[in-house]
């Protein structure tokens, strides 16, 4: 399973991207939220989930881990594949979406091509109580720096709960800002360090 790649973009439209990964360049299926972030010639580095079909594999990309783990949850729902998923997840960010199902916001989920009013109430009905867990309904969505998402996904996959991660980076950033350090330019593995000694302290 592909889940994370970083490279160079080399191509981008509005539905597709070209990124190149150890000089193999990979075609990925994006929303058009995603590729006006990325730009010709720069790094990259998206959350990606690999389809396979008989005839085909095809991988999707994801600015977020929690828009791609959203992507995947959203094909648990009878009648949705990749094609109307990746359609949702560029009319809403997780967030939006988990707002949408929790309040029943049928019209806002019937806005997506491909969804009538009828499958708008099978997503409902089939992710209600679902989607919150990736992220709930309550919280206001912010894309983070690339370094940022990797650190916390480090901290999560280490035990610490997305909330304690957010607190001691927050904590650790800000003792850095007092010395006059960017904490962008410094290597993930000693921000992880840092970080790790600042949550066992708290």
């Amino acid at each position: 399973m592909i889940s994370l790649i970083n490279g160079i973009v080399r191509s981008v439209n509005v539905d597709r991207a070209v990124i190149e990964v150890g000089g193999v360049g990979l075609s990925v299926s994006i929303t058009g939220p995603t590729s006006s972030q990325l730009h010709l010639g720069a790094a990259t580095h998206l959350f990606t989930s690999l389809v396979v079909r008989e005839d085909s594999l095809t991988l999707f990309g994801f600015l977020d881990e929690e828009s791609r783990n959203t992507f995947e949850l959203v094909q648990t729902v009878s009648g949705i594949g990749p094609k109307v998923a990746l359609a949702i997840m560029g009319a809403h960010n997780a967030d939006s979406l988990a707002r949408a199902i929790a309040q029943e916001d049928i019209k806002a989920i019937e806005k997506v091509p491909g969804i009538g009013r009828k499958g708008a109430q099978r997503l409902i009905l089939e992710l209600k109580g679902k989607i919150s867990d990736l992220g709930g309904a309550d919280r206001v969505h912010s894309h983070q720096p690339v370094w940022r998402e990797q650190l916390t996904s480090a901290l999560v996959s280490l035990g610490f709960t997305a909330k304690d991660s957010d607190s001691a980076i927050n904590e650790v950033l800000s003792t850095y800002a007092e010395a006059g350090v960017d904490a962008a330019t410094l290597d993930l593995s000693e921000l992880l360090k840092a970080t790790l000694a600042q949550g066992r302290r708290s």
